[in-house]
């Protein structure tokens, strides 16, 4: 047994498999859990799944724990049987019983999320914390989550800066980039840019995306780093190209502007057009000025209205005010007062000024009657949070 066990951790899996099958063969859990493992991975074996959870059965069924997790694991992804999230909460909560960290924190999560068991934040925070206190970094992770947002747990800014930490410190990077949040927005610790932005690092390294936008900002602050244009750009890029809106949006800016690198309007555009389609509702706006004035693309008012009218919808003050010029001018849509002072009164309720002036000028070419329309227009807007007002 122990030769089996040394030849499979030493990578001899031709060794491994010829010591360790006839001792799993004759019930040995030790054995049935290595022979598992390696028809999972596939090591020094076709891979198979289903026999890998064969395997993993016998073991777990002797009470193996290691064996218990992993077949809870092949429950819960659907590997070598059919997926089922209430049988992967059974085994798991057999392996944690017996202390599995590992199975303690997936139990913790499917109370969390309500799967194969009864939605339960209370008992989600006990398994959790069983292996957050034995170091388990993704349980320490989603603990702080949990005193974060007081989910099972009274809200608790501080504890939640202390588990984040103890994940952070073991590189686990979500915890990293949490935990750089927590120091920007001064949530349980005192404010610290500086703090902020070294967490934000470390965790960008590892490659999270949002990390990666925020330590750009950081970057084109100034906050708690000196402020370097070329290295916001840098970071903007590395999460950009992760699909991250936010820094799809500021690269775009960016690239308009000519800060830390060359003004390009069609690379600024093409940016601000990857993330308007993901919804981002700046981009979307930045988006129908590019079309409107003809910048890094062909000018076209009509697909200005329409991005327009998606910030719009979403809140932007300054699309909301440039949606009733277009109405005003008659430009990608039909001329049309009572919606330009609509949208010039939804603007000011918003807070964009300049749309008073403008609203007066339109209102100066309207009866009494399509004046009341346009106020009752831009009521129903805002009741509605502005959506569905086109």
């Amino acid at each position: 047994m122990i030769r089996g066990i040394k030849a499979y951790e030493e990578g001899d899996y031709a060794t491994a498999l010829r010591e360790l099958k006839p001792l799993a063969e004759q019930g040995d859990a030790d054995a049935q859990f290595a022979l598992g493992a390696m028809y999972e991975q596939g090591h020094g074996i076709t891979q198979d799944h289903e026999e890998a959870a064969q395997w993993y059965r016998k073991a777990a069924e002797q009470g193996d724990a290691d064996a218990q997790f992993a077949l809870g694991a092949m429950y819960g992804q659907g590997l070598g049987v059919t997926q089922d999230d209430k049988e992967a909460a059974q085994w798991f909560r057999k392996a944690a019983e017996q202390g599995d960290a590992r199975a303690q924190h997936n139990l913790g999560v499917l109370y969390g999320q309500g799967l194969g068991v009864t939605q339960d934040d209370k008992e989600a925070v006990k398994w959790l914390c069983e292996a957050a206190e034995q170091g388990f970094a993704q349980a320490q992770y989603n603990l702080g989550v949990k005193y974060d947002k007081g989910q099972g747990v009274t809200q608790d800014h501080k504890e939640a800066v202390q588990w984040f930490c103890k994940a952070a410190e073991q590189g686990f990077a979500q915890a990293q980039y949490n935990l750089g949040v927590m120091y920007e927005r001064g949530h349980g610790v005192t404010r610290d840019y500086k703090e902020a932005a070294k967490w934000y690092c470390k965790a960008a390294e590892q490659g999270v995306a949002e990390a990666q936008c925020n330590l750009g900002v950081m970057y084109y602050s100034g906050l708690g780093v000196t402020q370097d244009h070329k290295e916001a750009v840098q970071w903007y890029c590395k999460a950009a190209e992760q699909g991250n809106a936010t820094a799809q949006h500021n690269l775009g800016v960016m690239y308009g502007q000519g800060l830390g690198l060359t003004q390009d309007y069609k690379e600024a555009a093409q940016w601000f057009c990857k993330a308007a389609e993901q919804g981002n509702r700046e981009a979307q706006h930045k988006l129908g000025v590019m079309y409107e004035r003809g910048l890094g693309l062909t000018q076209d008012y009509k697909e200005a209205a329409q991005w327009f009218c998606k910030a719009a919808e979403q809140g932007v003050a300054a699309a909301q005010y440039a949606l009733g010029v277009m109405y005003d001018k008659g430009q990608g849509v039909i001329q049309n007062n009572v919606r330009a002072h609509m949208w010039f009164n939804i603007a000011v309720s918003s807070g964009n000024i300049d749309a008073i002036e403008k609203r007066n000028a339109v209102a100066k070419r309207m009866t009494p009657a399509d004046i009341s329309k346009a106020q009752e227009l831009a009521e129903q807007c805002v009741a509605k949070n502005y959506k569905g007002c086109e």
